[in-house]
């Protein structure tokens, strides 16, 4: 169930389309779950662009709120300030499959790689679904990262879905979550979205536009009561920006977090990666000097206040997407459907 469903509505702009992430020209997202029984865990791909990614680039950055991840291809992304590869989301101990599977991928589609190019930069992003998935097991394999980014497309699903299979998020069913809005600058409309993987945050914190659920849905008996979880949040915009400009709006992240209900545990890693599709940087650039624009800094607020209520709505959306779950040993997250109730008194 989405929040559309309840008639609920997060912040003052209109959404997008399809309310998601792939509302802004170019980019899709695809999943590969892995569901059976003690295995809960999967794949999900976004890619940038229908175009080639490593030869057309696009401005990028990143921003970690808290670093109790194991992210690969942060450190290039904010030195160049670009985005060559899709990116790619897992579970924290399959960052090195899917790491070798997107290079095995970019080099079928570029031959130049470390040959008359350089090398590439392979973007992976982690969080431990070890609760509910045997993540010992290594169950991910290069395939299901080929596989995820073959079936991505504009329209995708949320919740228990692809890497989001065995997330948490405030200790009920988290994953995959996204959303978009609308604004207007120069009397042109623009789109910014989000793309989040929950895994993070204590039920009694939860808050649901701008309602204290947490008293309300009474943490289970023995439950972990340290955040120790984690948050991917993916931005991308058709708006003309620069990387120092994109790393303004990824720092204005944390107060969507906030507005869910946590406090960026010690345990958390909290990793933001901002792009935008307005600026591409030519791989095999011949001139000396080249031109991009960039918005206006005065004029930057409105994309600060779009962006907060985006990934505040992509947060909720992976929550209300997902079902109820029964992993390893049997441990058992609940729909946050299940109080429904809570949510529309």
């Amino acid at each position: 169930m989405g929040i559309e469903n309840l008639n609920i509505k997060i912040g003052e702009f209109p959404s997008g389309k399809n309310n998601l992430i792939s509302d802004i020209k170019g980019i899709k997202v695809g999943h590969t779950t892995l569901n059976d029984g003690k295995i809960k865990t999967g794949v999900t791909a976004l890619l940038p662009h229908s175009g080639n990614i490593f030869k057309d680039k696009f401005m990028c950055s990143s921003y970690v709120i808290n670093g109790f991840g194991k992210s690969c291809g942060l450190m290039q992304i904010n030195e160049l300030g670009t985005l060559e590869t899709p990116i790619i989301l897992t579970n924290t101990l399959s960052v090195g499959t899917a790491s070798t599977a997107l290079i095995k991928y970019m080099f079928k589609n570029n031959k130049d790689i470390k040959v008359t190019a350089g090398t590439i930069n392979p973007v992976v992003c982690e969080c431990n679904d070890g609760y509910l998935n045997d993540i010992r097991g290594f169950h991910v394999k290069e395939e299901h990262i080929f596989q995820a980014i073959e079936s991505a497309d504009i329209k995708f699903q949320e919740g228990n879905i692809g890497a989001g299979t065995g997330m948490s998020c405030y200790q009920l069913k988290g994953g995959i979550g996204s959303a978009s809005r609308i604004i207007r600058l120069d009397e042109k409309e623009y789109t910014v979205g989000a793309m989040v993987l929950s895994n993070f945050g204590l039920k009694k914190d939860l808050i649901v536009n701008g309602k204290k659920l947490g008293d309300k849905i009474i943490a289970l008996e023995n439950e972990e009561q340290l955040e120790k979880g984690s948050i991917i949040i993916i931005l991308a915009t058709d708006i003309p920006m620069n990387e120092r400009q994109l790393k303004r709006i990824s720092k204005r992240v944390p107060v969507s977090l906030a507005r869910t209900g946590s406090h960026i545990g010690n345990g958390s890693g909290d990793v933001v990666i901002a792009f935008t599709t307005a600026n591409k940087i030519n791989h095999y650039e011949e001139k000396d000097i080249i031109s991009i624009k960039i918005i206006n800094e005065n004029k930057i607020d409105i994309i600060f206040r779009a962006i907060i209520e985006t990934v505040e709505e992509s947060i909720l959306s992976s929550l209300l997407h997902s079902t109820k779950t029964v992993g390893r040993d049997g441990n058992t997250r609940e729909s946050l459907n299940k109080y429904i109730d809570f949510i529309l008194k």
